[in-house]
């Protein structure tokens, strides 16, 4: 089992960058995919970004359209941490934001492919 803790979060200006943290415990972490998703009041949880670990090395990355060029995903097996870093951020980017975990995902963009979530860290960037 994987618990999932995020930080990170706060008030930022229009272009400018936060860095959102997710702590797991458990000892079969980088066994698992790992994604960031969000979702606004009123709406549906959506993807954002994911990345499959593999042998040692970074085997897959996938972005949302709508971040791609200014969110990273990143991740530190050793460390059970997985980031994501947001620059050039919008107001439109503005809600909570969540880590989640996957066992062998087929479609990482997927939210019913994630077995574990955190509780979310809000994001709020001002114009």
């Amino acid at each position: 089992q994987v618990q999932l803790v995020e930080s990170g979060g706060g008030l930022v200006q229009a272009g400018g960058s936060l860095r959102l943290s997710c702590a797991a415990s458990g000892r079969t972490f980088s066994s698992y995919d790992m994604g960031w998703f969000r979702q606004a009041p009123g709406k549906e949880r959506e993807f954002v970004a994911a990345l499959r670990w593999s042998s040692g090395s970074i085997y897959y990355t996938n972005y949302a359209d709508s971040v791609k060029g200014r969110f990273t995903i990143s991740r530190d097996n050793a460390k059970n941490m997985v980031w994501l870093q947001m620059n050039s951020l919008k107001p439109e980017d503005t809600t909570v934001y969540y880590c989640a975990a996957a066992r062998g995902a087929k479609q990482m963009s997927t939210i019913r492919e994630y077995d574990y979530w955190g509780q979310g860290t809000q994001v709020t960037v001002s114009s």
